[in-house]
């Protein structure tokens, strides 16, 4: 049997925080434009119900709806845990806004030097 690596590289938490939870928090598309790959998947349940987007469709959600910024409800972005191997990782992570948390389980790759989220699985309850 052989031991897992523990170690992940910290760009990748850096990408999480600046780009994804921000962006998120913000409403901000360019800065979501900077984390997810354009192609990327986004599938999993909400309060119990299947959903699945593209990108292209969630970024449409997002640009036409109350940033949880403006909303003045309570965010939080926590990165709950990081897997890496070489140019991919996983990334486990909880999102609380609006009245709803999100556990989010994020596939990176890195590209041209950038770590992206080329798909998202998440399961969305409210709190």
């Amino acid at each position: 049997m052989t031991t897992q690596p523990t170690t992940y590289d910290a760009s990748i938490a850096q990408a999480l925080e600046e780009y994804y939870f921000q962006g998120s928090y913000e409403g901000d598309l360019n800065k979501l434009k900077q984390i997810f790959h354009p192609d990327t998947r986004l599938f999993g349940d909400v309060k119990g119900q299947p959903y699945s987007k593209t990108f292209a469709e969630w970024l449409d959600v997002v640009a036409n709806r109350e940033s949880p910024k403006d909303s003045g409800k309570p965010f939080n972005g926590e990165i709950l845990s990081i897997k890496q191997v070489n140019s991919v990782a996983v990334a486990e992570v909880q999102v609380k806004a609006y009245d709803m948390v999100y556990h989010d389980f994020l596939s990176l790759h890195r590209i041209d030097g950038k770590w992206v989220i080329v798909s998202k699985i998440m399961s969305g309850i409210n709190q």
